[in-house]
């Protein structure tokens, strides 16, 4: 892919961007992913200490490794990943996110490298990393594929990739775009296009295209009475992440 490509839809960049300054007020337009983080860090966590042979009560567990968060938003998986001694790339295609980010992060004495730029620019300045989070991003691009291959680019061999995204069926239309958008008013009206939303099945047959190998799938599911997200290994009916490596 030449550097002139990408897989960037403008009109969803401009949706983040303004939004922007709110990343990270717990109440505010991002309050739904302020709720899910604890639930997405269990599994990132989880399923990098086991691909890495890592020991999650040591100080430092993640310490060796270059880490990439593609649609790093404000930073809030990137501080986490820092936080455990990850050497951590926050890119964003929104430019408004990365000063946001950097600021947040200076505040919290953390060294994160924050990058205004696409996944597709990276992988052609050859950059390389152990993991790559892609979390609810590949809903937004122009082009799963093309989007998810320059992923499998910037992976190492043995490298691990962990993608979350929104599947698409009748539940998932009725829970974040009505519940979420129209009723609990979460996110702006018109952040998600349902059509837009990507089944399991699609996701594991796109990675596969992209030349990783997939190795799990669980669903993020929220619990309207305890008001908490938690791990599912069999309800991927709304939101899910997954699992791959390049070999």
């Amino acid at each position: 892919m030449q550097a002139n490509q990408t897989t960037v839809d403008p009109a969803e960049v401009a949706k983040f961007e303004a939004m922007a300054a709110e990343w990270w007020d717990v109440n505010g337009k991002f309050k739904p992913l302020h709720m899910l983080n604890p639930c997405r860090l269990d599994y990132i966590t989880a399923q990098i200490a086991a691909m890495f042979d890592r020991d999650l009560t040591s100080t430092l567990p993640f310490q060796g490794l270059r880490l990439l968060d593609i649609g790093c938003g404000g930073g809030l998986l990137s501080e986490p990943m820092a936080r455990l001694g990850a050497t951590v790339v926050g890119a964003d295609a929104a430019q408004g996110n990365i000063p946001v980010a950097q600021v947040h992060a200076d505040q919290q004495g953390l060294e994160i490298d924050y990058r205004y730029t696409t996944a597709e620019a990276l992988a052609d300045a050859g950059e390389q990393f152990d993991v790559v989070l892609n979390m609810e991003v590949v809903e937004h691009v122009a082009d799963p594929l093309a989007y998810l291959t320059a992923c499998q680019q910037l992976l190492k061999t043995g490298g691990l990739m962990i993608c979350s995204t929104l599947n698409r069926n009748p539940k998932s239309y009725a829970v974040a775009i009505i519940g979420a958008e129209h009723i609990m008013r979460w996110l702006p009206k018109g952040t998600h296009e349902w059509n837009k939303f990507i089944t399991p099945d699609e996701l594991f047959d796109l990675i596969k295209n992209a030349g990783l190998e997939p190795t799990n799938r669980s669903g993020f599911v929220f619990n309207p009475i305890a008001w908490s997200w938690s791990l599912s290994d069999r309800d991927l009916s709304v939101n899910y992440v997954t699992a791959s490596v390049k070999r």
